[in-house]
């Protein structure tokens, strides 16, 4: 070979950010530990895992291998029995499944017991094996069409031959061409077939990128573990279009490998799911190292390489793209961005409010606006921001907000100096001490995640932005809105519920929404009442009803009688002239004592109608409690009032004084 060719990197190629997740669980598990174990070799990639070694993550085949130590469960996931093995065994648990398995394991696991779901892929592998372990059905996995058609023709599954009625997932690392053709086929004879895509995007994606690659390529080269058998996949579909190696490593390239290449071709590189950037690097350098030896005067570096090749266009501070939601954790959100770094988000750059988790802002398959905030080419990573994004839109809604003179509602999430943050479309809004409707003597921190409404008061640009707002205002406008519809609908007889706000010798005021109502002692209760104080505290609910009401004078007259309660209707009812009854004493004047007949009315007992001598100091004869038989003299409906007399008792004839004894003992 003499001249230089060129040297093109697969759009995706390496770590997908799930085994990426994978990585970090287990390295973040390591730091704090000193040592875990991960149920299987974490990546297929000896290089990897190599490197995984040294800092702490070792490899078990077993639950038992690791019993008492911290596992890792790595990202093909594992059966729903070996979970619960790792649970019961070791001293911590690590789940690092891939969100893209974790969907497959969920969508087995809500299977109906009498279904059949089939797992399309390769039955030996890990993910396979784990997905058949989640089945709350029976479950089998399949390589092809033909063994699935073939189990369902044997009849010993009892599936539906005339339209299937059965279930299929596929593994997430299947290949996008053979699955399409699988459908078609498999609709085609089983129309009553569930299928279910769950090739996951990365592999879509990594696959596709390497075949339009190897199309125009003279050389593939595929790096990844030996193992591994997304990379395997990887060497076959490049095998179609072009001469193709599988490497480990940089160390496995020689001028060999480009024997036979002239002057302008093409070298493709791709690598699979477990492969580091660095190794992916590494093969690049080599690569441009031979080009170097068989190019004259070749004055171009791996930096301009970078810079020509496309596939390794950087992305910059500020550039506005858009993510793809790959997996959410407490800590981060991981984001495809259409280029080769891996994007994450941490959950201080996800959103302004400190008290939200990662999980309730976003959800794997979501697409958000981001902004890119650092790019680390050393490690293929890219650092967004959603919140700043969001910010910058808030603000522009909250300034129309604030021209249309809207009230809006938010969450307060944190006490800061001088008052209060609430949360708007993830934009911060500061309402001063002043403007939250809380007295001095009152608490701030009382109002934390609660949800408030509130207007804009004041926006500007100045300082990435500052938004102004006051909950005092809007109560103050909803209040007034809530009085001047109160006082177009309010009729006498209106029932409400209200809440007692302060207390007076005279009566009670009550809280019934828009206004207060005054309720007169009297009107508290039917039975005899006191000081208020001694019938109600404030704060109390109580039903009221309305009794009158003036509108210019913006006031209401309140009862908490209920007619259906009053007491003088039972009496009435129960109670006539000439019963004799016992009744209770309750007080004692200069003029005679009132007795309690039922709760809620009392009659009078006249100093002449005591005793048939003269009586001239009643609390002689009378105390208060005391229980006494009585007869009723009198009953004036309309003023509502009872005589009683003590006397009338003892005037009897021997005759009344027999009837009154035989009708008592009637009753």
């Amino acid at each position: 070979m003499s001249g230089k060719y060129r040297i093109e990197v697969a759009e995706n190629a390496g770590f997908c950010p799930g085994v990426q997740r994978a990585v970090d669980i287990a390295e973040d598990a390591a730091e704090k530990f000193g040592r875990v174990y991960t149920l299987g070799e974490l990546i297929h990639n000896e290089n990897a895992v190599e490197d995984l070694r040294k800092k702490g993550v070792f490899a078990v085949e077993s639950v038992d291998e690791a019993k008492g130590e911290p596992l890792v469960i790595r990202s093909h996931g594992v059966s729903r029995a070996t979970e619960q093995e790792a649970r019961e065994k070791c001293r911590a648990v690590f789940d690092a499944t891939c969100p893209f398995v974790k969907r497959i394991h969920c969508i087995v696991s809500q299977m109906p017991e009498d279904k059949t779901v089939f797992v399309l892929g390769d039955k030996n592998h890990p993910e396979v094996v784990g997905i058949v372990g989640n089945a709350s059905c029976r479950a089998f996995a399949c390589k092809d069409f033909e063994e699935i058609d073939a189990l369902i023709q044997s009849g010993a599954l009892d599936c539906d031959k005339r339209g299937g009625d059965f279930a299929v997932v596929v593994q997430t690392t299947f290949d996008r061409g053979r699955f399409d053709e699988f459908s078609k086929r498999l609709r085609q004879k089983y129309s009553r077939a569930e299928i279910y895509d769950t090739i996951c995007n990365a592999t879509d994606k990594r696959q596709k990128s390497a075949r339009e690659l190897a199309k125009r390529a003279a050389l593939m080269i595929v790096v990844g573990g030996k193992s591994s058998s997304n990379t395997r996949r990887l060497f076959d579909i490049c095998g179609e279009y072009c001469k193709t190696v599988f490497v480990t490593n940089a160390k496995e390239l020689s001028g060999q490998t480009v024997k036979g290449l002239c002057a302008g071709d093409l070298i493709g590189i791709t690598a699979g799911a477990s492969t580091p950037r660095y190794i992916i690097k590494e093969v690049h350098d080599k690569m441009n190292e031979e080009n170097i030896k068989n190019t004259e005067n070749n004055e171009e570096d791996f930096a301009s390489l970078l810079e020509q090749d496309q596939s390794f266009t950087r992305l910059y501070t500020n550039k506005r793209v858009k993510a793809t939601v790959v997996s959410v954790s407490k800590k981060e959100a991981v984001v495809e961005v259409g280029a080769k770094q891996t994007g994450y988000i941490v959950r201080e750059e996800l959103t302004n409010d400190p008290n939200a988790e990662v999980e309730d802002i976003v959800k794997p398959g979501d697409v958000i606006d981001a902004v890119v905030i650092k790019v680390d080419d050393n490690v293929g990573t890219v650092a967004l921001s959603k919140k700043r994004v969001d910010s910058a839109l808030g603000l522009e809604k909250l300034a129309a907000v604030k021209e249309s003179n809207e009230t809006i509602e938010g969450t307060v999430s944190q006490v800061v100096k001088g008052g209060v943050i609430v949360i708007y479309e993830n934009t911060r809004v500061f309402i001063p001490g002043s403007h939250t409707g809380i007295p001095r003597t009152g608490k701030l921190e009382d109002m934390l995640k609660k949800t408030v409404k509130f207007k804009i008061i004041e926006v500007s640009n100045e300082r990435g932005g500052r938004v102004v707002g006051s909950i005092r205002q809007a109560s103050r406008e909803l209040r007034d809105a809530e009085k001047a519809k109160f006082w177009e609908s309010i009729e006498v007889g209106q029932k409400f519920e209200g809440e007692v706000r302060s207390i007076e010798s005279y009566g009670v005021f009550v809280d019934i929404g828009a206004v207060d109502g005054l309720v007169h002692t009297a009107d508290l209760t039917w039975n005899r009442a006191g000081h208020p104080k001694d019938i109600v505290k404030i704060g109390d609910k109580i039903n009221v009803i309305v009794k009158s009401f003036d509108a210019e004078k913006k006031r209401v007259s309140l009862t908490a009688k209920d007619p259906s309660d009053n007491p003088w209707t039972k009496f009435t009812a129960e109670y006539q002239k000439g019963d004799v009854i016992k009744a209770t004493v309750v007080s004692i004047t200069d003029f005679g004592a009132f007795a309690q007949i039922i709760p809620g009315v009392d009659g009078l007992i006249h100093i002449s109608q005591i005793s048939a001598e003269r009586v001239t100091d009643i609390n002689t004869i009378l105390k208060v409690g005391q229980e006494i038989d009585v007869k009723i003299i009198d009953i004036d409906v309309e003023r509502e009032r009872v005589s009683l007399s003590v006397r009338a008792l003892s005037e009897e004839t021997p005759a009344e004084q027999a009837e009154t004894v035989e009708a008592e003992t009637e009753e």
